[in-house]
């Protein structure tokens, strides 16, 4: 096992046996009677990456003393949902390599991946109708469409240099924070009838969320793809202006203002991003974006205060770390 692998067991051990029970769900889940379909899903099934989202659902049922059988169902559909999102992403973003393996639309076609990712939030749909409650079907279809909606306001304001940290903020939490909202959200309050978005616990999944795509988007930019497991270099070619290039491009000269726009539209660059090196000094726009998503994770972390000492706590406490520490 490698540290990472270690640091990741150590931080789900309160609830792994649910994440077993989980896992078994998916699996059942992403079963098809169509060869057509399985055979897709199989290849998913390697997308599984460290399944936060699911994890999150367990850790804050049991921090606040809500876990149920139905708890595990909960967390696989959370997982669902982001299996779909994260299928109809690289369609949106033309991405090559996911997970160390070919994205569905490289490996099939955008038309095929467009279904598939429909076909996972089906699924999702459908296993929420079966649960004792239906909190978790209300609370899903209102953060996927706050998903839908963060996704076509990003692509709104593609090559759109002058948006502003706050509008970028506000997009990355619509695309990323709401179903770590959610996931907490759901894990707190189920099976009540009422939700409870406004809760600490869900304010740390959203702060987390921000957090977490801050980085990643900082990773897009240095990071290297065989340690990060996917593409990089994306939202440069897809005309995405993420928080460490606003930050350059603000304090920078025209001259370098123009050059960095360039990078983004010029015709005929072989690799965006690199050329996007080549131009500006990203290094600053990358520590402001890294100091601003450990101030999200401390301030997530502090809204943990009210929940009673736990293992379940602690694990949550340790989660914050460990968004800071993600380099893939």
């Amino acid at each position: 096992m490698s540290p990472k692998e270690q640091r990741l067991a150590e931080l789900l051990a309160p609830v792994a046996g649910d994440m077993e029970g989980m896992r078994s769900t998916l699996a059942r889940e992403l079963s098809s009677e169509s060869a057509a379909v399985s055979d897709m899903t199989d290849h998913i099934a390697r997308f599984r990456g460290k399944q936060l989202r699911g994890a999150l659902v367990l850790l804050a049922g049991e921090a606040a003393g809500r876990t149920t059988d139905e708890h595990a169902d909960l967390a696989a559909i959370v997982e669902l949902i982001h299996l779909a999102t994260l299928v109809h992403d690289d369609v949106l973003d033309g991405a090559e390599v996911r997970r160390r393996v070919a994205c569905v639309n490289q490996r099939w076609d955008n038309q095929v991946a467009v279904l598939l990712g429909d076909f996972l939030y089906a699924r999702a749909f459908a296993l929420s109708t079966t649960l004792s409650s239906r909190l978790a079907s209300r609370v899903l279809a209102r953060t996927t469409q706050v998903i839908c909606a963060g996704e076509i306001d990003q692509a709104a304001r593609r090559y759109d240099f002058e948006m502003g940290q706050a509008r970028y903020e506000a997009i990355a939490s619509a695309k990323t924070g709401a179903l770590y909202a959610a996931a907490c959200e759901l894990g707190e309050c189920y099976p009540a009838g009422r939700e409870c978005g406004e809760s600490e616990l869900a304010r740390f999944g959203q702060e987390n969320g921000l957090a977490f795509q801050i980085i990643d988007d900082c990773l897009d930019l240095e990071g290297d793809a065989e340690v990060v497991g996917k593409s990089v270099g994306n939202d440069v070619e897809d005309g995405k202006v993420t928080l460490p290039v606003l930050f350059t491009y603000e304090r920078a000269d025209e001259a370098t203002r123009a050059a960095i726009r360039d990078a983004y539209t010029q015709p005929g660059i072989e690799s965006r991003v690199a050329r996007l090196r080549e131009v500006c000094d990203l290094a600053p726009g990358i520590a402001h974006s890294m100091a601003r998503a450990k101030e999200l994770a401390l301030s997530a972390r502090a809204r943990l205060a009210p929940y009673p000492s736990s293992a379940a706590r602690a694990a949550l406490e340790a989660f914050s770390d460990f968004v800071l520490e993600r380099r893939w």
